[in-house]
């Protein structure tokens, strides 16, 4: 399986945001955080979903949203939280 670049990744994330207002609403929250707290935030749900066998992709999205380019694209295609 083909890795995703940085802005495949974004377009792709965002295209499921576009799709369900919830997911739009956490992202927004979770790319606003400040990089480390968002890194510790984000080491804890991957924590979590490997325990839970979450597939592959799921846990490359969660390590790419600690990435600050890839947090920062979204923030600018999703707005600011509360949007």
């Amino acid at each position: 399986m083909p890795t995703l670049g940085a802005d495949e990744l974004v377009d792709t994330i965002a295209r499921v945001a576009a799709r369900d207002a919830s997911i739009a609403r956490v992202l927004r929250e979770i790319v606003s955080l400040e990089t480390a707290v968002r890194a510790s935030a984000l080491d804890l749900v991957g924590a979590h979903l490997r325990v839970h066998s979450a597939a592959g992709d799921v846990l490359d999205c969660v390590d790419a949203l600690k990435r600050d380019d890839v947090a920062r694209r979204l923030a600018e295609r999703l707005g600011p939280p509360g949007a």
